[in-house]
């Protein structure tokens, strides 16, 4: 096998540093923006960033905000029961202000499913100990 050009490993590495900031900055408005999820923009970044940029993820891991919850995933593929708790109750929240506002009732029918999967994905997710 041939090895891979230093041009295009260049291209590769920007395109997951420029992905990472991008899901990065998608995360941090979910924190404030109900309707955008943040888990899975911040774990998305730490993915790219642990193709492109030690730093970067290094930084992200060590982050007292985001840190432990991307290292429970990387390491365990799971949650601790605080978090999944939040996520339950973030869920469900959303849920609840969706089928409120939403006035078509087809469309109030096929979101009941989704947050059900969602729920179910969380409570089938690995239960990490408290650290």
């Amino acid at each position: 096998m041939s090895e891979t050009p230093p041009n295009l490993r260049l291209i590769r590495r920007s395109l997951y540093v420029l992905g990472g900031i991008m899901s990065l900055i998608a995360g941090l408005i979910g924190i404030v923006l109900p309707i955008l999820p943040t888990t899975p923009f911040i774990l998305l970044s730490a993915w790219c960033f642990a193709r492109s940029s030690k730093s970067f993820h290094t930084w992200l891991i060590t982050h007292p905000y985001f840190g432990e919850v991307i290292s429970n995933w990387e390491k365990y593929r799971g949650m601790t029961k605080k978090n999944k708790k939040r996520a339950y109750c973030v869920v469900l929240l959303g849920a609840a202000f969706s089928l409120y506002t939403v006035p078509v009732i087809w469309v109030k029918l096929l979101l009941v499913p989704v947050f059900i999967a969602v729920l179910w994905n969380i409570y089938r997710m690995n239960t990490v100990a408290e650290s």
